[in-house]
Protein backbone atom coordinates (compact mmCIF):
# COMPACT_ATOMS: atom_id res chain seq x y z
CA UNK A 1 0.00 0.00 0.00
CA UNK A 2 2.22 2.76 -1.09
CA UNK A 3 1.48 6.32 -0.41
CA UNK A 4 0.75 7.74 -3.53
CA UNK A 5 -1.58 4.68 -4.38
CA UNK A 6 -3.18 6.17 -0.81
CA UNK A 7 -3.35 9.78 -1.38
CA UNK A 8 -5.17 8.47 -5.16
CA UNK A 9 -7.52 6.33 -3.21
CA UNK A 10 -8.16 9.35 -0.96
CA UNK A 11 -8.88 12.05 -3.13
CA UNK A 12 -11.16 9.62 -5.72
CA UNK A 13 -13.25 8.52 -2.20
CA UNK A 14 -13.57 12.12 -1.14
CA UNK A 15 -14.78 13.22 -4.48
CA UNK A 16 -17.21 10.20 -4.69
CA UNK A 17 -18.68 11.47 -1.01
CA UNK A 18 -20.46 14.15 -2.95
CA UNK A 19 -22.26 11.72 -5.32
CA UNK A 20 -22.94 9.16 -2.10
CA UNK A 21 -24.60 12.59 -0.97
CA UNK A 22 -26.96 12.62 -3.00
CA UNK A 23 -28.76 9.49 -2.45
CA UNK A 24 -32.40 9.05 -0.46
CA UNK A 25 -33.32 7.09 2.06
CA UNK A 26 -35.07 6.46 5.68
CA UNK A 27 -35.37 9.19 7.58
CA UNK A 28 -32.51 9.45 10.06
CA UNK A 29 -32.94 9.49 13.73
CA UNK A 30 -32.55 12.87 14.63
CA UNK A 31 -31.60 13.73 18.73
CA UNK A 32 -30.04 15.97 20.71
CA UNK A 33 -30.96 18.92 19.73
CA UNK A 34 -31.23 20.48 22.65
CA UNK A 35 -27.42 21.08 22.31
CA UNK A 36 -27.56 22.89 18.86
CA UNK A 37 -27.11 26.30 20.46
CA UNK A 38 -28.10 28.16 23.31
CA UNK A 39 -32.20 29.52 23.69
CA UNK A 40 -33.38 30.46 20.02
CA UNK A 41 -33.17 34.25 18.78
CA UNK A 42 -35.02 35.67 16.86
CA UNK A 43 -36.65 33.54 13.85
CA UNK A 44 -34.20 33.19 10.98
CA UNK A 45 -34.66 32.78 7.38
CA UNK A 46 -32.32 30.44 5.73
CA UNK A 47 -31.88 29.19 2.08
CA UNK A 48 -30.59 26.13 1.93
CA UNK A 49 -28.85 25.41 -1.42
CA UNK A 50 -29.62 21.59 -1.91
CA UNK A 51 -31.13 19.64 1.58
CA UNK A 52 -31.81 16.24 0.36
CA UNK A 53 -28.55 14.35 0.55
CA UNK A 54 -26.58 13.37 3.59
CA UNK A 55 -26.44 16.02 6.05
CA UNK A 56 -29.11 18.32 4.40
CA UNK A 57 -32.09 16.93 6.08
CA UNK A 58 -30.49 16.35 9.31
CA UNK A 59 -29.70 20.47 9.14
CA UNK A 60 -33.15 21.06 7.69
CA UNK A 61 -34.68 19.10 10.95
CA UNK A 62 -32.40 21.30 13.07
CA UNK A 63 -33.89 24.38 12.05
CA UNK A 64 -37.01 23.37 12.21
CA UNK A 65 -36.80 22.56 15.42
CA UNK A 66 -35.20 26.00 16.67
CA UNK A 67 -37.83 27.52 15.00
CA UNK A 68 -36.25 29.12 12.31
CA UNK A 69 -38.10 29.33 8.17
CA UNK A 70 -36.49 27.02 5.63
CA UNK A 71 -36.37 27.22 1.58
CA UNK A 72 -34.55 24.88 -0.49
CA UNK A 73 -33.51 25.17 -3.69
CA UNK A 74 -32.64 21.76 -5.67
CA UNK A 75 -33.86 19.27 -8.51
CA UNK A 76 -37.03 18.50 -6.29
CA UNK A 77 -36.38 14.93 -6.53
CA UNK A 78 -36.47 14.15 -2.96
CA UNK A 79 -38.09 17.34 -0.86
CA UNK A 80 -41.78 16.40 -0.93
CA UNK A 81 -40.33 12.81 0.57
CA UNK A 82 -38.32 14.14 2.80
CA UNK A 83 -39.83 17.66 4.00
CA UNK A 84 -43.37 17.95 2.12
CA UNK A 85 -43.96 21.21 4.57
CA UNK A 86 -41.15 22.69 3.47
CA UNK A 87 -41.04 25.45 0.78
CA UNK A 88 -38.94 24.07 -2.35
CA UNK A 89 -37.71 26.14 -5.15
CA UNK A 90 -36.97 23.80 -8.28
CA UNK A 91 -33.73 24.13 -10.38
CA UNK A 92 -30.61 22.89 -11.02
CA UNK A 93 -27.58 24.35 -9.99
CA UNK A 94 -25.93 23.70 -13.55
CA UNK A 95 -26.87 26.52 -15.98
CA UNK A 96 -27.43 24.74 -19.30
CA UNK A 97 -29.62 22.10 -17.34
CA UNK A 98 -33.76 22.37 -17.31
CA UNK A 99 -34.42 25.84 -16.13
CA UNK A 100 -30.87 25.94 -14.45
CA UNK A 101 -31.46 29.01 -11.93
CA UNK A 102 -35.21 30.74 -13.01
CA UNK A 103 -36.79 29.42 -10.03
CA UNK A 104 -33.95 31.40 -7.69
CA UNK A 105 -33.95 34.56 -10.37
CA UNK A 106 -38.26 34.98 -10.57
CA UNK A 107 -38.12 34.88 -6.67
CA UNK A 108 -35.38 37.48 -6.24
CA UNK A 109 -37.33 39.46 -9.29
CA UNK A 110 -40.05 39.69 -6.42
CA UNK A 111 -38.22 40.75 -3.61
CA UNK A 112 -37.40 38.03 -1.51
CA UNK A 113 -34.41 37.99 1.06
CA UNK A 114 -33.09 35.70 3.10
CA UNK A 115 -30.93 36.05 6.21
CA UNK A 116 -28.35 33.19 5.61
CA UNK A 117 -28.06 30.82 2.64
CA UNK A 118 -26.25 27.82 2.72
CA UNK A 119 -24.16 25.47 0.06
CA UNK A 120 -24.31 22.04 1.30
CA UNK A 121 -21.67 20.53 -1.10
CA UNK A 122 -20.98 21.46 -4.57
CA UNK A 123 -17.27 21.33 -5.74
CA UNK A 124 -17.29 23.11 -9.32
CA UNK A 125 -16.34 26.53 -8.54
CA UNK A 126 -18.52 28.21 -11.60
CA UNK A 127 -21.32 27.02 -10.10
CA UNK A 128 -20.94 27.60 -6.69
CA UNK A 129 -19.97 31.47 -8.20
CA UNK A 130 -22.73 31.91 -10.39
CA UNK A 131 -25.01 30.88 -7.66
CA UNK A 132 -23.08 32.93 -4.92
CA UNK A 133 -23.24 36.18 -7.26
CA UNK A 134 -26.62 35.66 -7.86
CA UNK A 135 -27.81 35.91 -4.18
CA UNK A 136 -25.53 38.41 -2.92
CA UNK A 137 -28.36 41.02 -2.93
CA UNK A 138 -30.50 39.49 -1.23
CA UNK A 139 -28.88 37.20 1.79
CA UNK A 140 -27.29 38.51 5.06
CA UNK A 141 -24.64 35.80 5.70
CA UNK A 142 -23.52 33.01 3.07
CA UNK A 143 -22.19 29.86 4.15
CA UNK A 144 -20.07 26.99 2.43
CA UNK A 145 -19.22 23.56 2.79
CA UNK A 146 -16.04 22.56 1.79
CA UNK A 147 -13.99 19.45 3.16
CA UNK A 148 -10.50 19.39 4.38
CA UNK A 149 -9.22 17.64 1.14
CA UNK A 150 -8.71 21.28 0.66
CA UNK A 151 -5.40 20.58 2.62
CA UNK A 152 -1.97 19.03 0.56
CA UNK A 153 -0.09 18.29 3.43
CA UNK A 154 -1.56 15.65 6.13
CA UNK A 155 2.43 15.65 7.30
CA UNK A 156 2.46 17.36 10.63
CA UNK A 157 -0.40 16.36 13.46
CA UNK A 158 -2.54 19.45 14.71
CA UNK A 159 -2.47 21.13 11.02
CA UNK A 160 -5.13 24.00 11.47
CA UNK A 161 -6.78 26.20 8.89
CA UNK A 162 -3.64 28.03 8.35
CA UNK A 163 -2.48 24.48 6.62
CA UNK A 164 -1.70 25.30 2.26
CA UNK A 165 -4.59 24.25 0.46
CA UNK A 166 -4.33 23.19 -3.31
CA UNK A 167 -4.95 25.77 -5.93
CA UNK A 168 -6.81 25.81 -8.93
CA UNK A 169 -7.24 29.70 -10.05
CA UNK A 170 -8.00 28.20 -14.01
CA UNK A 171 -10.66 25.56 -12.58
CA UNK A 172 -13.14 26.72 -15.48
CA UNK A 173 -10.37 26.21 -18.16
CA UNK A 174 -9.95 22.51 -16.51
CA UNK A 175 -11.97 19.23 -16.71
CA UNK A 176 -12.70 17.88 -13.36
CA UNK A 177 -11.21 14.59 -12.26
CA UNK A 178 -11.16 13.11 -8.64
CA UNK A 179 -7.80 14.26 -7.57
CA UNK A 180 -8.78 18.02 -8.45
CA UNK A 181 -11.34 17.82 -5.54
CA UNK A 182 -9.29 19.55 -3.40
CA UNK A 183 -8.54 22.24 -5.02
CA UNK A 184 -11.71 23.18 -6.58
CA UNK A 185 -13.11 23.33 -3.32
CA UNK A 186 -10.27 25.51 -2.64
CA UNK A 187 -10.86 27.50 -5.58
CA UNK A 188 -14.50 27.05 -4.52
CA UNK A 189 -14.02 28.96 -0.78
CA UNK A 190 -12.03 31.63 -2.67
CA UNK A 191 -14.65 32.72 -4.69
CA UNK A 192 -17.06 32.70 -2.00
CA UNK A 193 -14.89 35.21 0.12
CA UNK A 194 -14.38 37.13 -2.90
CA UNK A 195 -18.26 37.50 -3.45
CA UNK A 196 -19.13 37.61 0.64
CA UNK A 197 -16.12 39.28 1.96
CA UNK A 198 -17.41 40.50 5.53
CA UNK A 199 -19.87 38.18 5.49
CA UNK A 200 -19.11 33.93 4.74
CA UNK A 201 -18.49 31.01 6.67
CA UNK A 202 -16.43 28.35 5.58
CA UNK A 203 -16.75 24.72 7.17
CA UNK A 204 -14.63 21.90 6.31
CA UNK A 205 -15.88 18.75 7.48
CA UNK A 206 -14.07 15.77 7.74
CA UNK A 207 -15.34 12.23 7.00
CA UNK A 208 -19.29 12.44 7.90
CA UNK A 209 -20.55 9.44 9.50
CA UNK A 210 -23.78 8.33 11.25
CA UNK A 211 -27.60 8.06 9.88
CA UNK A 212 -27.61 8.65 6.13
CA UNK A 213 -24.21 7.70 5.75
CA UNK A 214 -24.66 5.84 1.71
CA UNK A 215 -20.69 6.30 1.59
CA UNK A 216 -20.56 3.10 4.13
CA UNK A 217 -17.09 3.97 5.37
CA UNK A 218 -18.88 5.49 8.32
CA UNK A 219 -21.21 1.99 8.64
CA UNK A 220 -18.92 -0.81 7.64
CA UNK A 221 -17.65 -1.23 11.16
CA UNK A 222 -20.49 -1.25 12.77
CA UNK A 223 -22.22 -3.89 11.01
CA UNK A 224 -19.13 -5.36 10.57
CA UNK A 225 -18.40 -5.71 14.84
CA UNK A 226 -21.88 -6.74 15.29
CA UNK A 227 -21.99 -9.49 13.69
CA UNK A 228 -19.04 -10.88 16.01
CA UNK A 229 -16.37 -13.39 15.55
CA UNK A 230 -13.27 -12.65 14.36
CA UNK A 231 -12.63 -9.02 12.65
CA UNK A 232 -10.09 -8.33 10.35
CA UNK A 233 -8.55 -4.63 11.73
CA UNK A 234 -5.96 -2.32 10.41
CA UNK A 235 -2.21 -2.02 12.09
CA UNK A 236 -2.16 -2.15 15.77
CA UNK A 237 -5.11 -0.04 16.85
CA UNK A 238 -2.74 3.20 17.82
CA UNK A 239 -3.46 5.11 14.82
CA UNK A 240 -5.36 8.50 15.40
CA UNK A 241 -8.49 8.46 13.68
CA UNK A 242 -11.18 11.76 12.77
CA UNK A 243 -14.60 11.31 12.22
CA UNK A 244 -18.05 13.70 12.34
CA UNK A 245 -21.32 12.67 13.45
CA UNK A 246 -23.26 14.56 10.37
CA UNK A 247 -25.46 16.03 13.38
CA UNK A 248 -23.15 17.37 15.00
CA UNK A 249 -21.86 19.16 12.24
CA UNK A 250 -25.10 20.28 11.11
CA UNK A 251 -26.20 21.51 14.75
CA UNK A 252 -22.74 23.49 15.15
CA UNK A 253 -23.65 25.24 11.28
CA UNK A 254 -26.76 25.97 13.55
CA UNK A 255 -25.00 27.44 16.26
CA UNK A 256 -22.81 29.64 14.00
CA UNK A 257 -25.81 31.11 12.19
CA UNK A 258 -28.14 32.15 14.83
CA UNK A 259 -24.61 33.59 16.34
CA UNK A 260 -23.51 34.95 12.87
CA UNK A 261 -20.40 33.39 13.51
CA UNK A 262 -17.87 33.81 10.32
CA UNK A 263 -14.75 32.63 9.31
CA UNK A 264 -13.23 29.08 7.87
CA UNK A 265 -13.28 26.20 10.42
CA UNK A 266 -12.24 22.55 10.03
CA UNK A 267 -15.32 20.77 11.63
CA UNK A 268 -14.37 17.10 12.44
CA UNK A 269 -13.76 15.21 15.92
CA UNK A 270 -13.61 13.58 18.34
CA UNK A 271 -12.92 16.51 20.65
CA UNK A 272 -8.76 17.13 21.10
CA UNK A 273 -8.69 16.38 24.34
CA UNK A 274 -10.33 13.20 23.75
CA UNK A 275 -8.33 11.58 20.52
CA UNK A 276 -9.99 8.48 19.18
CA UNK A 277 -7.44 5.81 18.03
CA UNK A 278 -8.87 2.90 15.71
CA UNK A 279 -9.09 0.58 18.69
CA UNK A 280 -11.11 3.12 20.18
CA UNK A 281 -13.43 2.83 17.09
CA UNK A 282 -13.86 -0.45 17.38
CA UNK A 283 -14.13 -0.80 20.62
CA UNK A 284 -16.85 1.71 20.73
CA UNK A 285 -18.86 -0.73 18.42
CA UNK A 286 -18.39 -3.54 20.09
CA UNK A 287 -19.73 -1.86 23.74
CA UNK A 288 -22.20 -0.15 21.24
CA UNK A 289 -23.89 -3.63 20.18
CA UNK A 290 -22.91 -6.13 22.90
CA UNK A 291 -20.68 -8.20 20.18
CA UNK A 292 -18.48 -11.37 20.96
CA UNK A 293 -15.97 -9.83 18.05
CA UNK A 294 -12.25 -10.20 18.86
CA UNK A 295 -10.29 -8.02 16.84
CA UNK A 296 -6.83 -9.41 14.36
CA UNK A 297 -4.67 -6.63 14.06
CA UNK A 298 -2.82 -6.79 10.92
CA UNK A 299 0.25 -4.82 10.04
CA UNK A 300 0.46 -2.84 6.89
CA UNK A 301 2.94 -4.99 4.85
CA UNK A 302 0.59 -7.82 5.45
CA UNK A 303 -2.66 -5.76 4.07
CA UNK A 304 -0.44 -4.49 1.57
CA UNK A 305 0.26 -8.29 -0.02
CA UNK A 306 -3.76 -9.22 0.62
CA UNK A 307 -4.17 -5.96 -1.71
CA UNK A 308 -6.18 -4.74 1.04
CA UNK A 309 -6.28 -0.74 1.18
CA UNK A 310 -6.56 1.82 3.97
CA UNK A 311 -9.22 4.43 3.62
CA UNK A 312 -11.82 2.07 1.21
CA UNK A 313 -11.36 -1.78 2.70
CA UNK A 314 -10.48 -0.60 5.80
CA UNK A 315 -12.60 2.80 5.94
CA UNK A 316 -11.61 5.69 8.58
CA UNK A 317 -8.03 4.29 8.67
CA UNK A 318 -5.05 5.19 6.57
CA UNK A 319 -1.79 4.84 8.56
CA UNK A 320 -0.31 7.61 10.83
CA UNK A 321 3.27 7.59 8.42
CA UNK A 322 5.38 9.67 6.18
CA UNK A 323 3.35 12.10 4.35
CA UNK A 324 0.00 10.99 6.27
CA UNK A 325 1.30 11.17 10.25
CA UNK A 326 -1.00 13.47 10.58
CA UNK A 327 -3.99 13.17 8.69
CA UNK A 328 -6.07 11.64 11.85
CA UNK A 329 -5.20 14.46 13.92
CA UNK A 330 -6.16 17.44 12.28
CA UNK A 331 -6.94 20.68 14.81
CA UNK A 332 -9.96 21.60 15.30
CA UNK A 333 -9.82 23.64 18.18
CA UNK A 334 -11.06 26.95 16.61
CA UNK A 335 -14.06 25.12 16.14
CA UNK A 336 -14.16 23.80 19.55
CA UNK A 337 -13.81 27.51 20.45
CA UNK A 338 -16.76 28.67 18.42
CA UNK A 339 -19.27 25.97 19.85
CA UNK A 340 -18.54 22.59 17.89
CA UNK A 341 -19.84 19.90 20.41
CA UNK A 342 -19.76 15.81 20.00
CA UNK A 343 -22.53 12.98 21.13
CA UNK A 344 -20.96 9.71 21.82
CA UNK A 345 -19.34 7.69 19.68
CA UNK A 346 -21.97 4.56 21.04
CA UNK A 347 -24.77 6.60 20.33
CA UNK A 348 -23.30 7.19 16.53
CA UNK A 349 -22.98 3.33 16.66
CA UNK A 350 -26.23 3.01 17.59
CA UNK A 351 -28.21 5.62 15.43
CA UNK A 352 -26.20 4.28 12.49
CA UNK A 353 -27.46 0.61 12.61
CA UNK A 354 -30.64 1.98 13.37
CA UNK A 355 -30.60 3.55 10.07
CA UNK A 356 -29.41 1.22 8.61
CA UNK A 357 -31.65 -1.66 9.41
CA UNK A 358 -34.65 0.07 8.50
CA UNK A 359 -33.41 0.52 4.58
CA UNK A 360 -34.68 -0.91 2.19
CA UNK A 361 -33.29 -4.21 1.43
CA UNK A 362 -32.00 -3.76 -2.17
CA UNK A 363 -31.04 -0.30 -0.72
CA UNK A 364 -29.18 -1.73 2.11
CA UNK A 365 -27.25 -4.50 0.04
CA UNK A 366 -26.24 -1.51 -2.14
CA UNK A 367 -24.92 0.45 0.35
CA UNK A 368 -23.11 -2.02 1.73
CA UNK A 369 -20.72 -2.76 -1.36
CA UNK A 370 -19.36 0.60 -1.13
CA UNK A 371 -16.99 0.41 1.37
CA UNK A 372 -15.33 -2.39 3.75
CA UNK A 373 -14.22 -5.99 2.61
CA UNK A 374 -16.77 -8.51 1.81
CA UNK A 375 -16.90 -11.37 3.60
CA UNK A 376 -15.14 -13.39 1.36
CA UNK A 377 -12.30 -11.37 1.41
CA UNK A 378 -12.02 -10.98 4.96
CA UNK A 379 -12.50 -14.95 5.44
CA UNK A 380 -9.34 -15.32 3.17
CA UNK A 381 -7.64 -12.66 4.43
CA UNK A 382 -7.85 -14.01 8.32
CA UNK A 383 -6.46 -17.43 6.69
CA UNK A 384 -3.43 -16.13 5.39
CA UNK A 385 -3.10 -14.44 8.85
CA UNK A 386 -3.62 -17.47 10.64
CA UNK A 387 -1.33 -19.85 8.64
CA UNK A 388 1.80 -17.37 8.45
CA UNK A 389 1.56 -16.97 12.23
CA UNK A 390 1.90 -20.96 12.06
Amino acid sequence: MTYATTRREFLRTAALTGAAVGLSGVASPLVGWARAADAAPDRLKVLILGGTGQTGPHLVQALLDRGHAVTLFNRGNRSDELFPGVECLVGDRDPEAADGLKALEEVLAGGRTWDLAIDIWPHIPKIVERTAVLLQPAVGHFMYVSSISVYTDFSQPGGDETTPVGEAPNADELEYTGELFGPFKAECENRVRRIYPDNHTIFRPGLIVGPRDFSFRGGYWPVRVRKGGEVLAPGDGSDPIQIIDGRDLTAFQVRCMERRTGGTFNVTGPHPEQPLTMKGLLESCKEATGSDATFVWADNAFLEEQEIGAWMDMPCWIPAEGDYAGFGSRGIGRAVAAGLTFRPLVDTVRDTLAWYDELPEDRREGVTKRAGLSAEREAAALAAWHAAKG
